[in-house]
């Protein structure tokens, strides 16, 4: 801990507080929604996007929650994630490595369905084919719409809407504690990609607005 913090078994007293009392992911809804309204959105988005980011694991975290991606080569944890056309996240679940892009998405679609009614689109690539697409149809009356990438391209492409998701991505990658999971929960790990979004809008919003001509 830097040394101008109170000792950790007390910091982190309060980082469990606000994980388990759903504090953090209250005050992250409550910035992106002024964050969007700062940049002429409505609070409540109705389009976004989904993906996923597999990332190796520390020792600490165990064999329960711990899996290999056999597409990436990664012996770690999952983390699956629908952000906003502004790349905001609405949510986010952490997995063991090993689970199925689809599998995840039934849960995680869920609840993004449930917090937020006027979500009518998402974009995802193409590990969300099959079932999954009627199942948001009728289940939640949203469209998922695959984004493919054609056989035909070469080296890096920018792909419509994913590339949103993958700067997200980008952004998590800058906080040293998200570049590996180091949280023995998952819980944790899921508060952790929170914080990182907290202290990016918080910059935002902090940023003076740019003067009118």
């Amino acid at each position: 801990m830097p040394g101008d913090f109170p000792p950790w078994d007390r910091v982190y007293a309060f980082f469990r507080r606000w994980r388990d009392h759903g504090l953090v992911r209250e005050l992250h809804d409550r910035l992106r929604g002024q964050v969007r309204e700062k940049l002429g959105r409505d609070a409540e988005p109705t389009a976004g996007v989904i993906d996923s980011q597999s990332v190796k694991a520390d020792a600490v975290v165990g064999s329960d929650s711990r899996g290999f991606d056999g597409g990436k080569l990664v012996n770690g944890r999952k983390r699956h994630v629908v952000v906003d056309t502004l790349g905001l996240l609405l949510a986010v679940m952490v997995t063991s490595a090993d689970t199925g892009d689809r599998a995840a998405a039934h849960t995680l679609i869920g609840q993004v369905a449930g917090a937020h009614h006027r979500l009518a689109l998402v974009w995802a690539d193409g590990g969300y084919t099959g079932s999954l697409v009627e199942h948001c149809l009728a289940a939640f009356a949203m469209v998922l719409t695959i984004v493919k990438r054609s056989d035909d391209m070469r080296g890096f492409v920018v792909l419509p809407k994913r590339w949103i998701v993958e700067r997200f991505f980008a952004h998590l990658m800058r906080t040293r504690r998200l570049v590996r999971d180091l949280e023995r929960l998952t819980t944790s790990a899921e508060a952790m990609v929170y914080w990182s979004m907290i202290l990016l809008m918080t910059r935002r919003l902090a940023r003076p607005r740019p003067a009118r001509a």
